[in-house]
């Protein structure tokens, strides 16, 4: 018998561990924490909380209405940018839908995390050498278009140096992951 109404929606888990079960029962909250602003970022607009009940008062909210491209702007957030806003595209196709978001900034080093179905792919896969090879021929088609790359001649500007001081978000959700 329902003895009330509310406008509150969501789902609330709470994670007891069964020592039985798990090895290790003891959890890093800032592993969590972490793991848990990823999922916030990857999923726009929508809250995740976490408490630690071990600790009064310790606890964090993340939402981020930009997505991934906030996710974009936080990692480059003590880094000097080269555009000011993140290029942000999203296409689905054959029930495919990937997001990208990518930003320049002034260092050397390339920063691009990849996912799928919101899971960190540490090792790449075919999403991310995808990008990088769509990547580079957009650019260098954009620069011979443009008459850019005239000093070049035959030559073609390489992915390296395309993707230097790039950081980059690519998510995709594939209905049948394998």
């Amino acid at each position: 018998e329902a003895t009330g109404t509310t406008k509150k929606r969501g789902t609330k888990v709470t994670f007891r561990p069964d020592a039985q079960i798990f090895e290790t029962t003891e959890f890093s909250f800032d592993t969590l924490a972490q793991r848990l602003r990823e999922l916030a970022f990857l999923n726009a607009g929508v809250t995740i909380t976490i408490d630690d009940e071990r600790t009064e008062g310790k606890g964090h909210k993340f939402f981020y209405e930009g997505g991934i491209v906030s996710f974009v702007q936080f990692l480059n957030q003590n880094k000097v940018s080269v555009n000011d806003k993140p290029i942000y595209m999203r296409g689905v196709k054959d029930g495919i839908d990937a997001e990208i978001a990518l930003q320049w900034n002034d260092g050397y080093s390339e920063l691009v995390f990849t996912f799928a179905n919101n899971i960190n792919t540490h090792e790449g896969g075919t999403h991310l050498s995808g990008f990088r090879a769509a990547l580079t021929r957009t650019i260098n088609n954009y620069a011979a278009k443009s008459n850019l790359a005239k000093d070049l001649k035959d030559a073609s500007i390489s992915g390296d140096d395309i993707r230097e001081g790039l950081t980059g978000v690519v998510s995709v959700k594939i209905p049948q992951p394998q």
